[in-house]
């Protein structure tokens, strides 16, 4: 498959950031891309809404739906994914983009942000999969990929910031079991995670990270596209890195996707 044209994504938190330049990146294709996100309006401290983002869709060459989602909510996921399925006719590829994040210690973490984190990433990324697994099991090419880093027990990612961590790890480990039971019925359940911090809205609200040694958003998104556009059957339950994907794809150049290709890059979270 050289490309998604027709395909359906669902995609969550795609108002912005990494899973906007994904839908757009597939909507030049000419895909469907269902845009499942809490903003229906407009924060002058993170702009884009599921409006927004849709219409961006649509002027990339693709076919748009917004659906207000919040994925803490079962009954939300299950009536987007309905919505999805019943505009679209089925769904093919899920994303699970959304994401929450606090970088902070144990003593620096409220519970409210520690249980936010938790049911956006590990449950939330369940509960989107389980909703979206009954049609991916019935379309010809199914994918789920999620943004999440690769594994890992080392001490000092989990000391710095536990609460984020057992998050971001709970969307690997729910990825890792999905491509354990699902992978041999024919879904290419998958992880990728940027080599660099990328630039975002949400990173710019990070005290301390120097946007210029970020790269754009841009490489994520076309990483996903060569995954997603794989054949799902006999790949599953790889953790994949962004320049990695691109390599392999014959994109060695990345000089493109700096922000500022003068400044010394920052190495992503989770990453030796």
């Amino acid at each position: 498959m050289s490309n998604l044209q027709g395909k359906t994504l669902f995609i969550t938190g795609a108002s912005r950031g990494i899973g906007l330049a994904i839908a757009l990146r597939a909507a030049r294709d000419g895909a469907n891309v269902a845009i499942a996100a809490k903003s229906s309006v407009a924060n002058p401290k993170l702009p884009g809404t599921i409006h927004s983002a849709a219409e961006a869709v649509t002027a990339a060459g693709g076919q748009a739906l917004a659906l207000k989602c919040d994925i803490r909510e079962e009954d939300q996921v299950q009536a987007a994914v309905a919505a999805a399925v019943d505009t679209f006719g089925g769904i093919d590829i899920l994303v699970n983009n959304a994401s929450a994040i606090w970088l902070r210690g144990t003593l620096e973490t409220p519970m409210k942000r520690f249980d936010l984190m938790q049911q956006v990433n590990a449950r939330g990324s369940f509960l989107c999969a389980q909703a979206c697994l009954p049609y991916l099991l019935q379309a010809p090419n199914p994918h789920i990929l999620s943004l999440a880093p690769p594994p890992s027990l080392d001490p000092k990612w989990w000391g710095p910031h536990t609460g984020y961590t057992l998050a971001k790890m709970g969307m690997s480990l729910v990825t890792l079991g999905l491509a354990a039971e699902f992978g041999p019925r024919g879904v290419a359940v998958n992880a990728l995670w940027p080599r660099t911090v990328i630039a975002t809205d949400a990173i710019n609200m990070i005290p301390g990270v120097d946007v210029q040694g970020c790269r754009t958003p841009q490489i994520v998104a076309d990483a996903a596209h060569a995954v997603l556009v794989r054949e799902a059957a006999g790949f599953h339950g790889q953790f994949l890195l962004d320049d990695e994907v691109l390599a392999a794809a014959g994109v060695t150049d990345l000089s493109g996707y700096a922000v500022d290709p003068a400044h010394r890059l920052l190495p992503d979270l989770f990453l030796d």
